[in-house]
């Protein structure tokens, strides 16, 4: 597959306006989310400004507030501009604390004075906020896009691509692979092969394309691109990544995680996760399973990296904002009702091959994905 990665310059005005559109009436109001460990010190007089490690939260300011402060928001015929910040949650897709601060410092409640008070909300943080963000957006009827982890590649990538034409790529990847039975995932580490089997019973096949248009309450994953689905139960084994380069292998039983052991590494990461794992269920169900649908460089972020064409992603923890009913009351524990991906690509995963990816469906098979590339099957169904 040739890859292209030309790109237009990033435009504030062109992704909002073909994602969103434009304000209506008197203009619509849109405010910006960001997340600090302490975001009443930060947002003080905008201290974090001052602060090179923040990275994050410096492009939400300097290229999405002050990008609409700078006539975007009146271009685009919305009328107010919020910044606001709540604490970090410390994992991904935890729900928010309710307290958060303006750029004045000053102390406000999301679910008063935010959630209800914007037609658009763009949550730019270090942690992800889909699932909160999702569930809040249909209780309070806003849209939004969640963009975390964003960085200098994303921006001049993947949130620099026309997303109407994601959006026809995507949706030509959905039709091909919805109604699967099944999907097999065979995976190699070093002499060991696995192979991990998601049943997805022939549910209509989902998609993140990056179009969020008015009269539907929702919340887009930016970058978008990816074809996913909720697993109805899986059986087997994968080899899974810790965040230092320990290697385990993952025993999956009833669509759920029971065990791992140590393949290379630390062993005490594999002993704390099983611990994890027999004290709160919950956190080993497996929750997604997603394919990439963009041509994309590597961005070291998995917001972008998991919609590359040619990787695959599954996902433990709550699916509620995916239409799946793993909700945060399932789980023991706060703080591990989270929903977290799990990426195989070639510059995360180096040390683990995906040989091939196969979809079953009405008694025929198709090979999706061969060595983290797009198969035949996918690349016909681009060309149609």
């Amino acid at each position: 597959m040739n890859e292209d990665f030309s790109f237009p310059p990033f435009s504030l005005k062109r992704l909002l306006s073909t994602c969103f559109g434009p304000g209506e009436g008197e203009g619509d109001r849109i405010c910006i989310l960001i997340d600090f460990p302490d975001p009443q010190a930060s947002m003080k007089d905008l201290a974090f400004l001052d602060d090179g490690s923040v990275t994050v939260q410096r492009y939400a300011h300097d290229v999405f507030h002050q990008g609409l402060a700078g006539g975007v928001l009146g271009e685009l015929n919305y009328r107010e501009n919020g910044f606001y910040a709540f604490r970090e949650t410390g994992g991904s897709n935890l729900d928010m604390e309710d307290d958060a601060w303006d750029s004045n410092g000053t102390h406000v409640s999301l679910e008063r004075d935010v959630y209800p008070q914007f037609d658009l909300i763009l949550a730019i943080t270090n942690y992800s906020a889909t699932a909160p963000l999702t569930a809040n957006a249909k209780a309070h009827g806003f849209r939004g896009a969640t963009l975390h982890g964003l960085n200098e590649v994303i921006l001049a990538s993947g949130l620099s691509v026309d997303y109407r034409q994601v959006s026809e790529n995507t949706e030509k990847l959905r039709v091909a692979m919805t109604h699967a039975d099944r999907f097999e995932l065979d995976f190699s580490h070093a002499e060991e092969t696995f192979s991990l089997t998601i049943e997805c019973g022939q549910q209509e096949a989902q998609k993140s394309h990056g179009l969020c248009p008015r009269g539907k309450p929702d919340v887009a994953n930016l970058p978008a691109g990816e074809v996913y689905f909720v697993p109805r139960s899986a059986e087997g084994s994968f080899p899974f990544q810790y965040a230092d380069g320990t290697i385990a292998c993952l025993q999956v039983v009833e669509g759920r995680i029971r065990e791992g052991r140590l393949l290379a590494g630390d062993v005490s990461l594999v002993e704390a996760h099983n611990r994890k794992l027999r004290e709160d269920p919950a956190t080993g169900i497996l929750g997604e399973l997603g394919f990439g649908t963009q041509v994309l460089p590597f961005s070291g972020r998995d917001i972008q990296d998991e919609k590359i064409l040619g990787t695959c992603h599954v996902a433990t923890g709550r699916s509620d904002h995916l239409g799946g009913d793993i909700t945060p009351d399932l789980f023991k524990k706060t703080q591990n009702a989270s929903h977290d991906d799990v990426l195989y690509a070639p510059q995360k995963t180096p040390d683990i091959g995906m040989p091939e990816v196969r979809m079953r469906r009405n008694g025929d098979c198709e090979i999706v994905l061969h060595d983290y590339q797009p198969a035949e099957f996918l690349l016909n169904a681009l060309k149609s």
